[in-house]
């Protein structure tokens, strides 16, 4: 029998959104000087009309003087921008998965550390940490300010290792401190078996997800929607942009889509 997801009505939970009056704990000249870095990847600055990084960042309060943990950062697309920002006054944290998981995840690290290596004026206090995805622990409880990962919540479904990651995530984090998670969105109403085949989530269980784990959601935004996804192409989401999976085949047209449409939600841990 399938596992069908848990009917979460999230009007109640979703109706207020993040406010931006505030003015940004990042200032707009920093942003602009690091989304400008010649240190970034040339293919990483072509994702950022997709992924809106100032936008995204600031809505999940990034400050100067936080230590944050990304979850898997990846090629480190996001390491380009939170590494610099925070090299001063904050702590930047890439967790990744140890190597001895696999080979994949070795290879990875290795390419993390080089690009680290490659630029130590705006990476000299990064720091990459090991963790096991079958007993994640992402460093002393209540010590970091944010933990943030982009596009990773799927691969967890998929590996059945999401309960186990959100309360690692809820354990790391001091009390008042946020979670933020972009992933891709699927169709209200999909099932467990669509999303481990499409590599898109339903809001209602990453929100499940989380507040399981014991977090609230405090906002969410749509600074990384894309009405364009229709969400229903033959190799899931890995059809569109970047990964474009079929090659040439149809390209102009997934390329013309863009990147997945994604929900973008900021969650606490109570201060009690």
């Amino acid at each position: 029998m399938k596992p069908a997801l848990l009917a979460v009505t999230l009007t109640a939970l979703l109706a207020p959104v993040f406010s931006h009056a505030a003015a940004p704990t990042v200032s707009a000249e920093q942003y602009a000087k690091v989304l400008a870095g010649s240190w970034r990847a040339p293919e990483n600055v072509a994702r950022d009309g997709y992924r809106h990084p100032q936008q995204s960042l600031q809505f999940f309060g990034l400050g100067p003087k936080q230590t944050v943990i990304e979850i898997t950062p990846g090629n480190g697309w996001y390491s380009e921008l939170l590494a610099p920002l925070l090299k001063d006054n904050g702590h930047y944290i890439a967790a990744v998965q140890a190597p001895t998981v696999s080979d994949y995840a070795r290879k990875n690290e290795e390419k993390l550390k080089s690009k680290f290596a490659a630029s130590p004026a705006q990476y000299t206090n990064a720091q990459v940490l090991e963790f096991d995805p079958k007993a994640p622990a992402f460093g002393q409880p209540g010590s970091a300010d944010t933990v943030l990962t982009f596009r990773n919540v799927h691969n967890w479904v998929l590996a059945d290792t999401a309960p186990l990651m959100f309360q690692a995530f809820f354990k790391v984090l001091k009390p008042g401190g946020v979670l933020g998670v972009v992933d891709h969105r699927a169709k209200d109403g999909a099932s467990l078996e669509d999303i481990k085949h499409s590599g898109y989530l339903t809001t209602d269980y990453v929100v499940k997800l989380a507040t399981d784990a014991g977090f609230k959601l405090e906002a969410h935004s749509e600074i990384n929607a894309n009405p364009k996804d229709t969400k229903d192409y033959p190799e899931g989401v890995w059809t569109l942009p970047p990964a474009l999976t079929l090659g040439e085949k149809d390209r102009a047209k997934y390329v013309a889509i863009g990147e997945s449409d994604r929900m973008t939600l900021r969650f606490v841990k109570p201060a009690k």
